[in-house]
């Protein structure tokens, strides 16, 4: 039995792929520093401590990548079968966690909780 945790990413309503979306518009060097920290939540299981990962509500869960500037945010959550499945990414400008950030993570879990449709792309 292997202890690879498998990296996926999920669809939207409108069948977008959010995630994917926001990390494949980044600049080189952040795409660069956002995937590492992605192999990084692959390889430690889907877990990292604080200040990389924060639990954010029910199964949501956040990566966090800070690069210079910018504070880069991967919502995800751990499924079973060892799976990785990153729902949505945005930026961050403030201290909290935009709360429509959060009502949409949430949309797209519950969208994968009714049609449990998700893309690899390892």
């Amino acid at each position: 039995m292997t202890d690879i945790y498998h990296l996926y990413y999920c669809q939207d309503v409108k069948g977008e792929i959010p995630a994917l979306n926001y990390i494949d518009n980044l600049a080189k060097k952040d795409r660069a520093k956002v995937k590492k920290y992605i192999d990084f939540l692959q390889q430690n299981k889907g877990r990292l401590n604080e200040p990389f990962c924060r639990h954010i509500k029910g199964e949501i869960w956040e990566l966090r990548v800070d690069f210079a500037r910018h504070r880069h945010r991967i919502f995800y959550f751990i499924f079973f079968d060892k799976k990785i499945i990153l729902l949505s990414g945005f930026q961050k400008h403030s201290q909290k966690t935009p709360i429509q950030e959060i009502i949409k993570a949430q949309k797209i879990l519950n969208y994968f909780k009714n049609n449990q449709f998700i893309i690899n792309y390892e």
